[in-house]
């Protein structure tokens, strides 16, 4: 009889240590899985190519008075993107207007984007004329990336500024970006 019950509770030990090695493997596939996804999510945005049709927010003004007027090179400082920073950038077009740095949770259901750059006045719904202070909450218009256009944000900063809108070819090599939206005047340097 003893040694039916030590040879039953080995049986127990051992189906336990197999179930216990099987959690343990579903965790680690599901943490893999996790970590790949959001490696995955990270790389889309990395990779985007931010090219635009060009076409501008309703009521975006000219810039009466950019350092870099449209047709001109400049180098981009920003490093908004991989291979941006040190890019010779052909300016497209000057618009003076308020610019943001805004957090938001896309619509397509991905990660919370945290301080994006840029948002303009005008790509913010019923905006107006009025300029928002870091912590009001908005609605985004602009779709620069998949999930922003429709999505509810927060103003982390803002300014009013001279943006640009820019081509370029990404210093790590690819296609030409067409009609970037947006870099502003101090992301910019002459050539």
């Amino acid at each position: 009889m003893k040694k039916t019950s030590v040879l039953l509770g080995a049986a127990f030990m051992l189906a336990l240590s197999g179930c216990d090695h099987s959690v343990d493997q579903e965790k680690t596939s599901i943490s893999t899985q996790a970590e790949q996804q959001q490696q995955a999510t990270e790389m889309d945005h990395s990779e985007m190519s931010h090219s635009s049709s060009g076409e501008l927010p309703p009521g975006m003004q000219e810039a009466k008075h950019p350092a870099f007027k449209p047709g001109s090179q400049a180098v981009v400082t920003a490093d908004h993107m991989k291979g941006m920073k040190g890019a010779v950038a052909t300016i497209v077009g000057a618009y003076d207007t308020t610019v943001y740095e805004v957090t938001y949770t896309p619509t397509n259901g991905g990660e919370k984007v945290k301080n994006h750059r840029w948002v303009v006045q005008q790509e913010i719904a019923d905006a107006g004329d009025k300029a928002f202070k870091p912590g009001e909450k908005v609605t985004i218009l602009a779709d620069h990336m998949p999930g922003m256009k429709g999505a509810s944000g927060t103003i982390d900063s803002g300014e009013k500024t001279v943006v640009y809108m820019i081509d370029y070819t990404p210093t790590t090599g690819g296609d030409e970006v067409k009609n970037h939206k947006w870099v502003t005047e101090s992301e910019l340097e002459a050539k």
